[in-house]
């Protein structure tokens, strides 16, 4: 037993590098994970007392136990097993598929990622790109919502902004949680999103058990109170109208809580810019009759570029204004018990008609419907005139006129639209330069209903 025995180096240094890691994974790693976990632990503790909806323990579960926790739910394992026999493949392959789906949708939210660096570069960003307002907002309504009730903004998808400017807003609500699509789903940017909550969907899947196991994460969130955020147009809009709403998250959220005790609320948001960067990709595709988005990362790099030379020289200008509106809320045990035979169809419709009512309208949409009005070139007074007539027609609309002043609103509005080519002035008259009237139409759209509305 005390003989010495000889070995290789490299072999005894290879024992030790072993020794060493099966030292740290059982004694080292667990207690550093319990002095950060028990750190942020407090941190979060203090964070709930600030904001209005705490943070639930479902957001802030390990990401390991959430996927254990869905793929071994009741409803996942009978979509495994009907998987299973209408593909004729094995329940274990079926299992596993399942489980690469859970990974892939589950999020490791972090409440340091999101209230340390996300709030804080949406708040820049927003700022720094835009002259935000916040529209309608009903705070004491609002603050009335139910504090067991799990709460959704629902808004309209007008840019990728969409998702920064509304995360600021909300800030001293709650952590939101997104629905994102494809697009998000590139390294890094993937890490990032997945440690704000975000969780990853396919658009345009037809697998019944990625859906199935889709629904199932829903359907446990909702059940656990966490307030989530989501796009009833299912994404951007090409023409900028609002589009028809597409049901599936919805009907997610409806149909998939089995905990129907906590009540659901809906919060219709509504947002609007005087630019959408988006805007040229956006109105090509719609053209195109296809919704394929082929941003050259080229053209986003010389944007940037641009934005970082124009801050330097002194002569960087923000692009106009951005708001966004609150409108009231609309329980789904009021709607339910209101409509007794209503289905999730006439929720959706009630949620986009209420978004549609708080859309704020702004400078360079109200000069681009005025302008889309008249064929013919006019003088900035009879522009002035049209704006004003029109704002009369909207008591009721959440319009932001800059300095209360009609005419400094038009000088707003004209500036962005002359910035960037789509108005030309000549011989003190304003008209539509011809190649650039989709993108013209693209602004006016956005108000366009609130006109018809009123006017039916």
């Amino acid at each position: 037993m005390t003989r010495a025995v000889e070995m290789p180096l490299w072999a005894l240094v290879l024992l030790l590098l072993f020794a060493a890691v099966t030292f740290a994974s059982h004694f080292l790693f667990p207690s550093v994970r319990w002095f950060f976990r028990r750190r942020m632990e407090r941190a979060v503790s203090r964070l709930n007392q600030r904001l209005e909806r705490p943070i639930e323990p479902f957001k802030l579960a390990r990401r390991y136990d959430m996927i254990q926790r869905l793929i071994y739910d009741p409803e996942v394992t009978q979509a495994v097993a009907d998987h299973a026999k209408a593909e004729g493949i094995p329940e274990n392959v079926a299992f596993e598929q399942a489980k690469r789906y859970a990974r892939e949708i589950v999020p490791g939210f972090s409440a340091m990622a999101y209230f340390g660096v996300a709030i804080k570069l949406a708040k820049w960003l927003s700022s720094s790109l835009y002259r935000v307002r916040l529209g309608h907002f009903d705070e004491a309504t609002l603050s009335k919502i139910d504090k067991n009730a799990t709460v959704v903004f629902v808004m309209n998808h007008r840019s990728n902004m969409d998702y920064v400017l509304v995360t600021w807003l909300a800030a001293e609500r709650s952590a939101l949680s997104y629905a994102v699509g494809e697009w998000a789903r590139v390294w890094p940017l993937s890490k990032l999103i997945k440690a704000m909550g975000a969780y990853f969907i396919r658009r345009k899947s037809r697998n019944d058990l990625y859906r199935r196991v889709l629904a199932r994460y829903v359907g446990l969130a909702t059940d656990g109170g966490v307030t989530q955020a989501m796009f009833p147009e299912g994404g951007l809009s090409l023409d900028g109208k609002l589009a028809p709403p597409k049901l599936g998250l919805l009907k997610y959220i409806v149909e998939g809580r089995n905990d129907t005790s906590r009540d659901v609320v809906f919060v219709p948001v509504a947002v609007n810019y005087d630019r959408v960067f988006e805007d040229r990709i956006l109105v090509a595709a719609g053209q195109k009759g296809e919704r394929r988005f082929r941003a050259r990362i080229s053209v986003v790099t010389r944007f940037i570029f641009r934005q970082i030379r124009l801050r330097i020289t002194g002569k960087y200008h923000r692009h106009g204004y951005a708001a966004a509106s609150f409108g009231a809320p609309v329980s789904l045990n009021t709607f339910q018990q209101e409509h007794p035979r209503g289905d999730v169809k006439d929720l959706a419709r009630l949620l986009m008609q209420r978004i549609g009512e708080e859309v704020p309208v702004l400078p360079v949409p109200l000069v681009a419907r005025a302008m889309m009005l008249s064929d013919d070139p006019m003088t900035r007074s009879e522009l002035e005139a049209e704006v004003h007539k029109m704002t009369v027609q909207l008591p009721q609309a959440h319009v932001h006129m800059p300095r209360e002043d009609d005419a400094y609103a038009v000088e707003v509005g004209l500036r962005n639209l002359i910035k960037r080519g789509l108005v030309a002035e000549r011989e003190e008259k304003l008209s539509l330069v011809n190649n650039e009237r989709p993108i013209v139409a693209y602004y006016a759209a956005s108000i366009e209903h609130l006109f018809r509305t009123r006017s039916e």
